[in-house]
């Protein structure tokens, strides 16, 4: 039976995830044979799995790190936000409900068994779990039915290290503060701490790091500076791929949804050399000079066409097409293009019909099935493989799918227009086809790089393992882990 190691962070957003993948890879090198585990994670950057469910994309790329298939016992709780109250609720992989805030409390107690269960499958593969924590032990309002932090280390009696995200400031209050309002037995699983994104000279944190040692009696395991490659890793938060920037160069333009979802399709193209790859936010207008604009996938496609045309989106698309510009539609956003979609039964919140943007000569039905799944592809324009997934609800028809984006297995996937520059299709995770990145760059006439995506994520998983080993006392985090 393996031993487990948890990671919590001291707040949201402090480097947990890929202190864990890191690790991970470390660990693997060591010989071990590790895996991920996050009891519960609130995303819409999803990963479908080899045994046909979906996982948080940041346990999907942890698996990557550690050498092994991801699997929906990585993460067996994940709550996809469809509303600002209320989330899709995937258990081990599959859709069981969708609840309000107030009544995902209630389920809690019962989901603990299910975490439990998925949690003791892991350990008997594996010599050592990484379990990542969500938010932070702090909020301890909700302890109470907390099954993503104390309240799993508490019933798994798994070793906890808080992570300080001393980059945002304030990180001191953070650890001692912890220390000071959790309940004594939760605390008491606390060993240790590490304090992460240091720039500058770690020296200088030196008596703040004992402070921190004294006030807490915790270890610590040492100070991580900035991982400058992060970057080239997988974003989590749609946010990260605003770092992408690099001025005079060809321009592609994304939509910042409000219920952006498996965004991870546009990570090849912020690597791109040649790609100015913009994040167009609510209230801003899409840039005239933008060749290509993306429409990502939602966890709305209805409520997102709604907050598309509030920013005034539908009339900038329309003036970009007339000017000659191309236009991809992913998932939720090649529904949006279509003439209309439609939910009968109210699946995506209230049943009803939504006017498309009308750029697609498609229309869109809900329905209750959900397709995930593994896909191999051809593009129809190009004839170059596409590795994807899909994980979509709703089926698409119409006169434009005559005029496939791709096919499977010889039956047309997608839609493109009649003019040709407009495109839509369910394959996520496409552009990390190399050969077809640099096909569909090139119509645009965008010249792509030679360095395969996959190596280079691999190059830079390897950069984090060596930056921890160098950083932080992994034979002591080893050590701890029971």
């Amino acid at each position: 039976m393996a031993r487990a190691l948890m990671i919590q962070g001291a707040g949201s957003d402090v480097g947990k995830s890929l202190i864990v993948a890191g690790l991970a890879r470390a660990v693997t090198r060591r010989g071990l044979r590790v895996l991920p585990f996050k009891p519960q994670n609130m995303s819409n950057n999803a990963a479908v799995t080899v045994d046909g469910g979906e996982i948080g994309r940041a346990q999907a790329l942890q698996a990557l790190a550690a050498g092994v298939e991801p699997h929906t016992d990585m993460n067996p709780v994940l709550l996809k936000p469809e509303t600002d109250v209320g989330a899709q609720v995937i258990v081990q992989g599959k859709r069981i409900a969708t609840a309000r805030a107030r009544e995902y409390a209630g389920m809690k107690p019962q989901l603990m068994g299910a975490v439990l269960e998925s949690f003791e499958r892991l350990k008997a593969r594996a010599d050592l779990v990484l379990v990542e924590g969500a938010g932070s032990p702090a909020e301890v309002n909700l302890r109470r039915s907390d099954i993503a932090n104390m309240g799993f280390a508490r019933r798994a009696d798994v070793p906890v290290v808080l992570v300080g995200d001393i980059d945002r400031g304030g990180v001191i209050a953070q650890l001692v503060g912890i220390k000071t309002v959790v309940d004594p037995d939760d605390a008491a699983m606390v060993h240790g701490f590490v304090i992460n994104k240091f720039r500058g000279d770690p020296s200088l944190f030196d008596d703040g790091y004992r402070l921190i040692e004294a006030r807490t009696a915790w270890r610590g395991f040492g100070v991580l500076p900035w991982f400058a490659r992060a970057g080239e890793l997988p974003a989590e938060d749609a946010l990260g791929l605003a770092d992408a920037r690099k001025p005079g160069r060809c321009k592609i333009a994304f939509l910042a949804l409000s219920r952006i979802a498996n965004f991870d399709d546009l990570d090849p193209l912020k690597l791109e050399p040649g790609v100015d790859l913009v994040m167009v936010r609510p209230g801003e207008a899409i840039p005239g000079d933008a060749r290509l604009v993306i429409l990502p996938g939602s966890k709305s496609t209805r409520g997102d066409l709604a907050f598309l045309r509030a920013q005034g989106w539908d009339i900038d698309l329309v003036a970009h097409h007339r000017r000659g510009g191309h236009v991809l539609g992913l998932c939720g956003g090649y529904q949006m293009l279509g003439q209309s979609v439609t939910d009968p039964d109210g699946i995506e919140g209230p049943a009803g019909e939504t006017r498309g943007l009308g750029l697609l000569d498609v229309t869109t039905t809900m329905t209750e099935q959900k397709t995930l799944t593994r896909v191999s592809a051809v593009h129809a324009a190009t004839g170059q493989p596409i590795s994807a997934y899909e994980i979509h609800i709703g089926r698409t028809d119409g006169p434009d799918r005559a005029r496939p984006f791709a096919r499977l297995d010889g039956v047309a996937e997608g839609a493109i227009s009649g003019d040709g520059r407009v495109h839509g299709s369910y394959l996520h995770g496409l552009f990390t086809s190399d050969e077809f990145r640099k096909a569909f760059l090139a119509q645009l006439d965008i010249p792509a790089a030679d360095q395969p995506y996959g190596a280079r994520v691999e190059s830079a998983l390897d950069a984090l393992a060596e930056h921890i080993e160098t950083h932080l006392d992994v034979a002591g985090l080893l050590a701890l882990a029971r």
